[in-house]
């Protein structure tokens, strides 16, 4: 099946053979649905802190950074925004010439509170010659909306969210790339400097490398501190090969293999080489302006106390291990385990071997919240391959949907997951976890696209905070709403936690 042209092609990204032969076999054969105890709830599986015990994270927080410790943020940020400007594209290829939808007169009727208003302004005089209020006033919206879009324009359909002005501020208006250096450097410095780190296509590399060569000494001098900003983008290796809806390689027109991005969860990698003791996660379009930061803010540092508060219990348990625990001590341990990591054996041995495997692996914190209806994984218990049960992050192509009890689950779940992690990525002696090793190579995703007219399979890897995750001790945090602001289209930036 695999030519000479084929392994030759494949080398070149850096996969082997047997890689690809996996991947062929996993679209043959999918992957199997997960086995739910329960959706995690507050009480069971999901800690809500009251007013004293957040205080209490903040401080352990606090001191934890104080010790000296290296803290990243680490801010997945290589997406195109096109699908965030789906309607807008939608009204300039429209047959009619005047806002109709509901989503077209929204955008309309209140374009000057955006943040980029301004600039587009500058693009439509530049092209048209004239104003936006001219071209609105002279019924050319299209002309608006296309200057917004296209590359002699502002670009947006093209460039990353990360490089779009999201917020309005006296002195000029931000990039969601720029919250996150100030969010940076409100939660996550320690030892005078702030490590933030971006994920980027290839493509939008040199933007975000201009851009922050333009902003981040301004930041630096507002916040007191030094920033060490580093970017890197998802390896050829971690791509996936396309295939037929018979399972057999698609071909381009050359006859060459098509290769497709891994997903997010191809990001475990570049999470591997982070060089930290503890690393936010963080979606890139997830940010407010200054006025509603300071609840993200203690939030962050709530999660992040939760964590370091568990880890050093966990590091202390580990030490008791190696020095043969009495049956009393291994009863305490495991009890930890059970409550505290919200890891039940479920009829497995529970001795130091045990013990010893379940806390000797990275650990995560999650911040949940409510469920209104946003898209986004939800938090469950669920069973791991050697039987036990723990909490997982998981999506809704991960269930099975015949099954009526697992549905009502994920129907009736109480919150999901806005990708707000706190990691821990060392063991108790100081050495880096290899997180590749902690992923359920189980639970990657199957999906039908298309290339050139032609229907195809594409093979996403275990989700980065899916089952890249797998093995990792998880805890679920409540955190408020207010902590959670996506932006998904256009006119989500006309919210008023975006204004």
């Amino acid at each position: 099946m695999l030519t000479e042209k084929d392994l030759k092609q494949i080398a070149q990204r850096g996969i082997t053979e047997e890689q690809i032969k996996t991947q062929l076999k996993e679209f043959e054969t999918g992957f199997p649905f997960l086995k739910l105890e329960a959706a995690a709830s507050v009480g069971n599986g999901i800690v809500a802190p009251n007013e004293s015990e957040r205080k209490q994270y903040v401080k352990a927080w606090e001191d934890y950074k104080a010790a000296g410790k290296r803290i990243v943020k680490f801010v997945p940020a290589s997406g195109a925004a096109s699908r965030m400007f789906k309607n807008m594209f939608a009204f300039v290829d429209a047959d009619y010439d005047v806002p109709t939808t509901d989503f077209e007169k929204k955008y309309f009727n209140e374009i000057e509170k955006f943040a980029f208003y301004e600039a587009l302004d500058a693009v439509c005089v530049k092209n048209e010659g004239k104003s936006i209020k001219v071209l609105m006033a002279e019924g050319n919206y299209k002309a608006v909306a296309a200057n917004m879009l296209k590359a002699d324009g502002l670009n947006y359909g093209q460039l990353p969210k990360g490089m779009l002005l999201f917020h309005k501020y006296a002195e000029g208006s931000r990039t969601p790339m720029e919250e996150h250096l100030v969010e940076g450097a409100l939660y996550a410095a320690s030892n005078g400097e702030a490590h933030v780190h971006f994920t980027v296509s290839h493509d939008h590399l040199a933007f975000f490398k201009a851009k922050v060569a333009e902003k981040a000494d301004g930041f630096a001098q507002k916040y007191g501190i030094k920033y060490d900003i580093t970017f890197s983008e998802q390896k050829p290796s971690t791509d996936t090969v396309a295939a037929n809806p018979d399972n057999t390689p698609f071909r381009e027109a050359d006859g060459s293999l098509l290769f497709r991005p891994g997903g997010h969860g191809a990001l475990i990698e570049n999470l591997n080489e982070i060089e930290a003791d503890v690393i936010f996660i963080k979606n890139i379009d997830n940010v407010v302006p200054d006025r509603l930061k300071p609840e993200t803010v203690e939030w962050k540092q709530v999660i992040a106390g939760v964590l370091v508060s568990l880890q050093k219990q966990a590091f202390e348990y580990l030490r008791v291990l190696d020095n043969n625990p009495s049956d009393a001590q291994i009863a305490q341990i495991a009890k930890f385990v059970e409550k505290n990591l919200c890891t039940n054996p479920k009829g497995q041995k529970v001795d130091a071997d045990y013990l010893r495997k379940k806390l000797n692996r990275p650990m995560r914190v999650c911040g949940v919240v409510k469920n209104v209806g946003e898209p986004g994984g939800g938090p469950f218990l669920t069973y791991n391959q050697d039987g036990t049960v723990s909490l997982q992050i998981l999506e809704s192509s991960q269930i099975d949907t015949n099954n009526a009890e697992y549905m009502k689950m994920f129907t009736q779940g109480t919150h999901f997951n806005p990708v707000d992690l706190v990691c821990a990525v060392k063991d108790y002696k100081g050495q880096p976890f290899n997180l590749p090793d902690f992923v359920d190579k189980t639970t990657g995703f199957i999906s039908s696209k298309s290339k050139g007219g032609k229907e195809l399979k594409a093979l996403e890897l275990p989700g980065l905070w899916n089952g890249a995750m797998s093995d990792w001790s998880t805890i679920f945090v409540e955190v408020p709403l207010g902590t959670f602001n996506p932006v998904k289209t256009v006119n989500d930036l006309l919210r008023d936690q975006h204004q």
